[in-house]
């Protein structure tokens, strides 16, 4: 058996980046992808997020793949709020996502920016930060 150690930086938003998450919702649902992610052998290290996105750090596994974790985190928590009634109209999670890799060597301050959202959103909106997210690593603005 190989041993393999790769850390991934996941961000997703709601469905049209509703502010659906609030913070009731937010700790419910994060103990809950927490659980889900135990149960399906993904490794969450840290989750945080804010009124519409959640971000995650995650460490892949032998034989998993970014899309499928995704699918399975994305799919059953959508399936769960619904189910428990948590917004008032159908929720659902938008098709893209962000998904960068994250060095040893910056694992720290990657979980210190996930753990600061809250404070983090009081100063820049989620959509600078998308913003800086597309400049930072080169991606092209998504259609």
């Amino acid at each position: 058996m190989g041993y393999i150690k790769i850390w991934i930086h996941l961000v997703w938003t709601t469905k049209n980046r509703e502010p659906l998450l609030s913070k009731e919702i937010r700790y419910l649902l994060f103990e809950h992808i927490r659980e889900n992610a135990n149960n399906k052998d993904i490794f969450i290290d840290f989750i945080n997020g804010h009124l519409e996105h959640i971000h995650c750090l995650i460490s892949l596994k032998p034989g998993q793949s970014i899309d499928n974790i995704l699918m399975l985190l994305k799919g059953e928590s959508s399936y769960w709020i619904n189910k428990n009634k948590l917004t008032k109209t159908k929720f659902a999670w938008q098709d893209e996502y962000f998904a960068v890799s994250v060095s040893e060597s910056v694992v720290d301050r990657v979980r210190d920016y996930i753990k600061n959202q809250e404070e983090h959103h009081r100063k820049v909106s989620f959509q600078e930060e998308y913003d800086e997210f597309i400049k930072m690593y080169g991606f092209d603005k998504f259609v």
